[in-house]
Order: structure tokens, then C-alpha cells, then sequence
């Protein structure tokens, strides 16, 4: 039973070979006693070949040999039944106590005689691809983050730098003023930071400074008390009460009047508000995040908006830029749009390659969200498991035979007011919808409404899509 050993000991191409092997060898007797010992094994292991060698391969407790935990005997091992152990994953003990990821195969040896006189085991220490393949996954989850935050969804560098400036400002309490073209997506901006902010376990509280009048969005922003002016019958608590402790966004801050911006100069350097009809000081622990598409800055300077409270706004811009400038973002874009709207019934695979460089070549003046309602036309007229170039909303398929629209009129300019348009009715519709070849797009234009309008009043009177 010395004939293995004896080889191994007295073979310096054998000695050599061993020694120079990357991968962890041992050699067992039939009796299971370890006769040689690599360096490879004394860096995975931790064991010295001088302190291992007459040990059982019982010291290293692999898990899996044959499908069980090792054996105390090897005649209760199956190698020698078997000849061989395919290479199976598996953990081994180190010295120290720790359990270690290896590959482990083992080969019964043989004399000439066909008689077996020993046992190699070949072990691969798994560490460092273990660890490689954790850094990897760490790197697809944060890629994940880089291109997705907060429902933000970008990889282009413009909006990589967005990203970090969300992350900066989530980690104060500064005044954040994020500015963008409509659609470019201020919401999600100030839901990030929100998100990702110590007060995210707070309430988030959003209103649209344009949507209301002046009284309203005073009641709406304040809150008033019993009696302060006809229709109060009792207490209101306002947004600004609601938001205590949490955020509150304000968008289309550049619609507020003066009397609001005053009132919201108040706030912000104070954190104190009144209710309509009281004169009661109540302290609040906000965060303001605004937003608004227009240049606070001009309207300063037009002496529309207060400079005190600009700068006091305008503490931490951020400034989203439109689609058209990070065009790199389209697919992504247009791939999650795709599953958002295959919640619904329609089952779309993915979009033709015509129709995404159409995407791509469009300016996309409504950002995103024209994006968003582009897909969503697109799944309405999709036939087919992709979406194709006939699928898309005619100013995108053919974008030069669409006359320019008409600039919106400034609210500070004094140009004559626009032509009276009489309501739209169904006759006048189909009239329009012949005279415009049916391109609901033109119409839209021509009656001065959303195109998404003229699909409702079609839906209502029972107009066909086509003639």
C-alpha cells in the first residue's frame, strides 16, 4: 500500500506537476489516509501538507460526497464503488472553522494490474468566483438604480447628472426648484427626492398652483376656519397642515399670484402659517419642492414674480431637460411604456426597428408624456405582436407634411385675442374628419383641442375609426 506514496515521493516530475498546479490536489490511500498534500490545498484549506498528512479526508467534512455529508470510513464513501466523483459544488471546513465554496472531483488510481492503489481528489476553490459573481450582481442592481429612480427612467449622461443632484438634495432640507418644459417629469423628480429623503415616512402632499384661483388655492394652501367667507361651515386644515413633518410640492409655482407669493415668502422664512379667517400663527416642519415650465427669472425681471422669494425658491435648482435632448433614453422609455401598457388585455412584444428610428428622429415637444400617449395610440391601432411605423400617431410618421402649430400666446404679450371657434358638434366632426382625409391629428389642430379629445368625441357619437 506504500507502492503510491512511495512513487509520489521519489518522482520529482510528479513532485513538480503537484507543486505547480493551480487547483487544490490531495492523494488518499485505499485505506482513506491522506499521502500527499499540494500547496494549492494548504492555501485553500489553511492545513499544512506536514500537519494533514496521515489525517482521513474526514477533517475537511465536504457536503456532498455522493449526495451526503463525508463518511467516517471510506469504504463508506463510494469511491471506490463508483471510481470516480463528478465535479460537484460543495463546501469544505477551513482550519479556522469557516465553511468555503469549492468544486471537488475525485478519480479512484490504478496499477497495471487494474488494481486500485490510491485516490486523487482534485479541489477548486470557488472564493473568488463566488465573490466576482456578487460584485456582478451588485453592478446590475446599481445599474438598475442608475437608470431607474424613483420612476425616473434615464441612462443618458444629462440625466445621470439629474440623478445625482436628486440624491444630494434628498440628503437635505433645502428648498428644491426643478425646472423643465411640461412633460419633461417634475412630478417623479420631487417623488424622488421625497423618496429617498429622511422625511420619506411622512406625507408627500402635491397641488397644482394653476389649477386653482386665487381664493381657492389660498383656502386650498392654508386651510381656513368657520365663517371666514360663505360656504365655510366649518374648520379646514389646508396642505400645508397635511404636509407637517413631510414634503409638499408645488407645481406651476410660476402661475401663483402676488398675494400668494407673499404668503408663501411667509412661510418660507418663518415655517409658520395662518388659516383664512384666523390670526392664529401655527408652526409648521415643512420641506417645499416647487416646479414650473415658465423662466422665473424673466418674470422677475418683467416684475411678475418677487425677487425675495425667487432666491428663496431657487435654492437647489434642478433642471430636467427636455426629451429631444437625451434621445439615448428613447428605448428605455418606449420598452417601459410597452409593459405599462400590457397590463392591459393587448399583449405587444416590443416596437419595429422603423418605428423607433422614428422616435428617434421626432423633437418630441411634449417630452414624455407625448411619448406615453404616442405608445398608448400605437397599442389602440397595433395588429400585430410589434408595434409598427403605421402604428404611430401621424405627426411622428410623417412629420413634415404637419404644419407647424401656432405659437402659444404669451400671457404677457398684447396681441388681439384668438378667433372664436364654435362648438364642436358630431356632424361637424365628420365633416372635419373627411376634409382632413381622417387624420385625427388635423382635426385636433383645427378645432384647437387634444388629439386624445377628438378620440373621446369620436368614441361618444359611435364615429368609426376609419371611413
Amino acid at each position: 500500500m506504500k507502492d503510491i506514496e512511495f512513487e509520489i515521493q521519489n518522482n520529482e516530475f510528479v513532485k513538480l506537476l503537484l507543486e505547480s498546479i493551480g487547483d487544490g490536489i490531495f492523494v488518499l490511500d485505499t485505506h482513506g489516509t491522506i499521502i500527499a498534500w499540494n500547496p494549492a490545498m494548504e492555501k485553500i484549506t489553511g492545513y499544512s501538507a506536514n500537519e494533514i498528512k496521515g489525517q482521513t479526508c474526514k477533517i475537511l467534512n465536504f457536503n456532498q460526497c455522493f449526495d451526503k455529508d463525508c463518511p467516517t470510513d471510506i469504504k463508506d464513501c463510494g469511491i471506490l464503488k463508483h471510481g470516480k466523483v463528478e465535479p460537484t459544488e460543495c463546501l469544505l471546513s477551513h482550519k479556522e472553522g469557516h465553511a468555503l465554496s469549492v468544486t471537488k472531483n475525485a478519480r479512484v488510481i490504478k496499477n497495471k494490474q487494474n488494481k486500485i492503489i490510491g485516490i486523487v481528489e482534485v479541489v477548486t476553490d470557488l472564493t473568488e468566483l463566488r465573490n466576482a459573481r456578487v460584485k456582478m450582481e451588485e453592478a446590475t442592481r446599481r445599474l438598475g438604480e442608475l437608470n431607474r429612480l424613483g420612476g425616473i427612467i434615464a441612462k443618458s449622461q444629462v440625466m445621470q447628472n439629474v440623478f445625482t443632484f436628486i440624491k444630494a438634495s434628498a440628503a437635505s432640507d433645502a428648498t428644491i426648484l426643478i425646472l423643465g418644459e411640461s412633460g419633461t417629469g417634475k412630478e417623479l423628480v420631487a417623488g424622488a427626492i421625497h423618496s429617498i429623503g429622511e422625511r420619506r415616512d411622512k406625507p408627500l402632499i402635491t397641488i397644482n398652483c394653476s389649477a386653482l384661483s386665487e381664493s381657492l388655492l389660498e383656502s386650498e394652501l392654508f386651510g381656513h376656519v368657520r365663517g371666514a367667507f360663505t360656504g365655510a361651515i366649518q374648520d379646514r386644515i389646508g396642505r400645508f397642515e397635511q404636509a407637517d413633518g413631510g414634503t409638499i410640492f408645488l407645481d406651476e409655482i410660476g402661475e401663483i399670484t402676488p398675494y400668494i407669493q407673499v404668503k408663501l415668502l411667509r412661510v418660507l422664512q418663518q415655517k409658520e402659517i395662518e388659516r383664512v379667517g384666523e390670526s392664529r400663527k401655527r408652526k409648521i416642519d415643512i420641506r417645499i419642492i416647487t416646479a414650473t415650465n415658465k423662466d422665473l427669472k424673466s418674470r422677475v425681471d418683467a416684475g411678475h414674480f418677487r425677487e425675495d422669494l425667487y432666491y428663496r425658491l431657487k435654492v437647489f435648482p434642478i433642471y430636467l431637460p427636455p426629451l429631444r435632448n437625451r434621445k439615448e433614453d428613447i428605448p428605455l422609455l418606449v420598452n417601459h411604456f410597452i409593459k405599462t401598457n400590457n397590463k392591459k388585455p393587448a399583449k405587444v412584444k416590443g416596437i419595429a426597428k422603423t418605428a423607433l428610428k422614428a422616435f428617434m428622429d421626432y423633437a418630441w415637444p411634449g417630452n414624455i408624456r407625448e411619448l406615453a400617449n404616442a405608445i398608448e395610440h400605437a397599442f389602440v391601432l397595433c395588429s400585430n405582436r410589434q408595434i409598427d411605423l403605421a402604428d404611430l400617431p401621424i405627426e411622428i410618421r410623417e412629420p413634415t407634411i404637419i404644419s407647424k402649430p401656432v405659437a402659444q400666446k404669451s400671457a404677457f404679450d398684447n396681441k388681439k385675442p384668438s378667433q372664436h371657434i364654435s362648438p364642436l358638434t358630431r356632424k361637424k366632426l365628420i365633416e372635419l374628419l373627411h376634409d382632413s382625409k381622417w387624420n385625427k391629428a388635423e382635426v385636433a389642430r383645427r378645432v384647437r383641442l387634444s388629439r386624445a379629445s377628438i378620440w373621446k368625441y369620436m368614441k361618444k357619437w359611435d364615429i368609426p375609426l376609419q371611413p
